[in-house]
């Protein structure tokens, strides 16, 4: 028998923890034995005790029947208690190393997924593994010792009235495996039904601003709406297939307990069989009727699992865009000098977003990069910080592919900060310090100064200890920015690239940014983004992008002496 390869891949989180889980097999092993003496002490109640009118024998049983069921408890709670804290150190593991898979998939991933629905697989699914794994794999262990141990003294104690128990199993099994398959494709169904409204709800929930403004709260109400009800559907055709895969075979079973009730009472009329054996062949029969019903229900847990095993192993089967060597170079310094070597890249579009780009720059030299939206300047800036690796040519750093070094390295000394830069919830300060967590407060007040923030620092109550709010809603489009760029500064970065970084600031800060990061940034490779003629000629060189390629490259002066690409570019104001 193959065991699924879903579950196969799921042991290899199991065999770290063997020696943990050893303690748990062996109380199940105690407990279940515990277990099986109980109905043989039926056995000796009736016919030793009462029968007997042996009352000394009757209060022993009794005593030891109590003992017994104590001690079974006590070892049942030891083995479960043991068994959930192991589990759920186990299902950690498998989250994390979903979680970790996550950090390495690029941009381009989470362009293409929903949010809910990533979210969904590393919380839900997982939850649901871990559900089904804390409910049902001790349970396994305990049901298939307890059916073995049962089926032994049945077939000690009677072996005609166990052989009759037997007479509905055969359908039992047709139904469990006619409606096994059909119940994982529900659970499924259910699973993406329920990311759907996950998605939904953090897409509307982050929009709220524009659903409000477009008067659109019934129409989303009603798509919500819409998406319970499909939910609804499937959770229904889902739990009805549970009843038909795990409530149907246990129905069947019941069949072959009546029938030994039926024979068994005969036996013991006709004299065949002593009441105290047929009591005790019932109380093993209908305890066995416990465990095959709980390994046929077991099923119905299995496909759920399994459908969540295939969702968190389809992320973690995604190819990150970008891996590192097995033995990465490692620069400690880095000048800050970059160049791009005939670099091609499309995002499979069908055509080249960059086509055969080449430019060098050196050490400490401020550029600008502009063209029209679209043209490939944010791709440029994903590409050196390595989100992405170009699909021919060759981007380097210091003379060195970026495939070749540490990625640790490469994104130390090269930082981003682009239109709309994340912020945490949390405090200025945090936010601030979130790239270099040992920084002390004055290098974060420095770099917060530099970044044109210290007007709005003054006016808030707490000053740097202000938390900001989900996403920094408490701050403008502009303060979020600049606590971005002030974030990027405390970094120290040999290469600072400003990704339309300062787009959403009048031209009075802006200048206060750039007079801040020409203090503190003196001798920092800048690459400036931007859509501004006047914000691009603050720059050593300006590099013009045009349909892939580079249209234009000199100083602002050269370029605006040209009739070319740049001047057409921009108004003649501008110029």
């Amino acid at each position: 028998m193959t065991v699924d390869p879903h579950f196969r891949r799921a042991l290899a989180y199991v065999r770290p923890y063997t020696w943990a889980l050893l303690p748990v097999v062996l109380m199940s092993l105690g407990g279940t034995g515990l277990s099986l003496v109980l109905p043989y002490l039926s056995k000796v109640l009736i016919d030793d005790g009462i029968l007997s009118q042996n009352f000394p024998a009757l209060v022993r049983t009794i005593a030891l029947f109590l003992g017994v069921t104590i001690l079974s408890f006590g070892v049942n709670v030891a083995s479960g208690m043991r068994y959930t804290r192991v589990s759920a150190d186990i299902l950690f593991d498998m989250r994390l190393a979903l979680y970790r898979h996550l950090q390495r998939l690029s941009p381009r991933f989470y362009a293409t997924r929903p949010l809910g629905d990533v979210v969904s697989r590393i919380n839900n699914d997982i939850g649901e593994i871990q559900r089904v794994t804390a409910d049902t794999a001790l349970g396994w262990l305990g049901n298939v010792l307890f059916l073995i141990g049962t089926v032994t003294m049945l077939i000690w104690l009677d072996l005609r009235l166990f052989l009759v128990g037997l007479i509905s199993l055969p359908p039992s099994l047709w139904a469990l495996l006619r409606y096994r398959r059909q119940l994982e494709t529900r659970v499924t169904q259910l699973r993406e039904q329920s990311a759907n409204i996950g998605s939904f709800l953090i897409e509307t929930l982050q929009g709220m601003r524009v659903v409000v403004a477009s008067n659109a709260q019934e129409r989303e109400t009603s798509r919500f709406r819409g998406h319970n009800d499909q939910f609804v559907q499937s959770l229904l055709s889902m739990r009805w297939f549970t009843y038909l895969a795990g409530g149907l075979p246990g129905l069947l079973l019941q069949v072959g307990t009546a029938a030994v009730f039926l024979y068994g009472g005969y036996r013991v009329i006709t004299g065949e069989a002593t009441l105290g054996t047929f009591v005790a062949v019932m109380a093993y029969q209908m305890r066995l009727l416990a465990p095959v019903q709980a390994l046929m229900g077991l099923y119905a847990s299995l496909a759920s699992a399994r459908a969540s095993l295939v969702r968190v192993h389809e992320i973690l089967d995604t190819e990150p865009d970008v891996k590192e060597n097995d033995h990465p170079t490692r620069l400690r310094e880095v000048s800050g000098q970059f160049a791009f070597d005939q670099v091609q890249f499309g995002f499979g579009r069908g055509y080249a977003v960059l086509d055969s780009v080449s430019f060098e720059i050196p050490a400490g030299q401020i550029i600008a990069l502009v063209g029209a939206s679209g043209s490939g300047k944010s791709t440029i800036a994903d590409l050196l910080i390595r989100q992405l690796d170009p699909e021919e040519g060759r981007v380097l750093l210091d003379g060195y592919d970026l495939r070749d070094l540490a990625l640790e390295d490469v994104r130390r000394n090269i930082a981003v900060v682009d239109q709309n830069p994340f912020i945490f919830h949390a405090s200025m300060t945090e936010n601030i310090r979130y790239a270099r967590p040992d920084a002390t407060d004055q290098e974060v007040a420095l770099s917060a100064e530099a970044a044109a923030l210290s007007n709005l620092i003054a006016s808030l109550p707490d000053g740097l200890d202000t938390v900001v709010g989900e996403h920094g809603q408490q701050l403008s489009v502009g303060e979020r920015q600049r606590l971005a760029v002030a974030r990027a500064f405390l970094t120290r970065p040999a290469i600072l690239i400003l990704d339309e970084a300062t787009g959403a600031l009048d031209p009075v800060s802006e200048k206060q940014v750039l007079a801040g990061h020409n203090a503190l940034m003196s001798g920092c490779t800048t690459v400036i983004i931007t859509h501004r003629a006047e914000l691009a000629k603050q720059a050593d060189r300006i590099i013009v992008i045009r349909n892939g390629h580079i249209a234009e490259d000199g100083t602002a002066t050269e370029l605006t002496a040209r009739e070319g690409p740049f001047r057409a570019l921009f108004t003649t104001e501008d110029m």
